[in-house]
């Protein structure tokens, strides 16, 4: 996607069909980052903290859960979840086309020696 282009996510969910992880990715931005991110039934991100960046998810289609320092928050097709930094969280797939969109600030690159 060029600067300044959309996208049709819905239609890249439904075209993901049986993929699982990041099936596209914001590339034209220099400070955010978008990704779709796709499931089967029981698929997900295990749980883990993020220190460095505040995460919405909005849901694309399918149905699952985020789960945000222990707490379960739906997630369906236009449903959006603030994940606050330094909280631990997970996503879990209750369907087989879980879809959802992540978006947050570009992450700095790692830096050695820091």
């Amino acid at each position: 996607m060029t600067a300044g282009g959309s996208v049709s996510i819905g239609e890249l969910a439904a075209s993901a069909q049986g993929r699982a992880g990041v099936v596209w990715t914001l590339e034209a931005s220099i400070e955010l980052n978008a990704n779709l991110v796709c499931f089967g039934m029981g698929g997900g991100v295990g749980e883990h903290v993020n220190d460095e960046v505040e995460v919405i998810i909005v849901g694309i289609a399918g149905f699952g859960f985020v789960r945000v320092d222990g707490e379960e928050h739906p997630v369906s097709n236009g449903t959006l979840t603030f994940v606050p930094r330094g909280v631990r969280r997970s996503t879990r797939s209750l369907s087989e086309d879980f879809a959802y969109l992540t978006v947050h600030r570009r992450r700095s690159p790692p830096q050695i020696g820091r």
